[in-house]
């Protein structure tokens, strides 16, 4: 028979136990709480994403792949009919919003390709949106388009510099040319920081399977 002090002791070693796999609990509901980083806001756009990363290659190899998507930055810029728009707008296609500038050479370099993939795959489903964030000589955007050929794409600006820093803020944008690809639901998929051959087979078949064309 065991003293009533060993007992004691036991029942207060099984209470410091419990107690502390009841702290372990807690904190590993919290930290699991605090990494879902998204907070559940894109529950679709983990599956884009896994279609798309294997195809992150070639042409397009640059594109960073958000496994686990997030909300796009919330911007404000002006359509093709000179009113103001959203992502938010936008939101039931996938968008390849493009950052471009007159002053950014890579930038304009890469336009014809953007402007091919929109004569390609653009429609109902999907746009690309070549937002030019000039916010001086406001009519030579349009015109540099003009004189080079660039008339698929819709004319979306930002003249009052408002965009810029939102995405800035974001850590998304570090330069020019930047471009996210994002989901239907307003999901950042994935970021390419830098120009890429948006015409190319390779762009081709990442975008087709972000709409989910195989």
């Amino acid at each position: 028979m065991s003293s009533p002090r060993l007992a004691s002791s036991r029942t207060a070693r099984l209470a410091l136990a419990g107690g502390l796999l009841a702290v372990l609990g807690l904190g590993a509901a919290l930290y699991g709480l605090g990494h879902r980083s998204n907070g559940g806001a894109c529950p679709l756009g983990a599956a884009t994403a896994a279609r798309v990363a294997p195809l992150s290659r070639g042409e397009v190899a640059a594109l960073q792949v958000d496994p686990d998507p997030k909300p796009a930055p919330a911007i404000t810029f002006t359509g093709p009919d000179g009113q103001p728009r959203t992502l938010a707008d936008l939101k039931g296609r996938t968008v390849l919003l493009n950052l471009w500038a007159t002053w950014c050479a890579p930038c304009k370099a890469e336009m014809p390709a953007l402007d091919r993939l929109q004569g390609t795959l653009g429609g109902q489903d999907f746009e690309v949106v070549a937002l030019n964030l000039d916010t001086r000589n406001l009519d030579r955007p349009p015109l540099w388009m003009k004189e080079n050929g660039i008339t698929r794409l819709a004319y979306y600006a930002d003249p009052a510099g408002r965009a810029l820093p939102v995405l800035q803020k974001s850590g998304e944008v570090v330069g020019l040319p930047t471009t996210l690809l994002i989901d239907p639901a307003g999901c950042e998929i994935g970021v390419m920081k830098g120009p890429a051959e948006w015409a190319s087979e390779d762009a081709l078949r990442l975008v087709r399977a972000a709409l989910g064309r195989g």
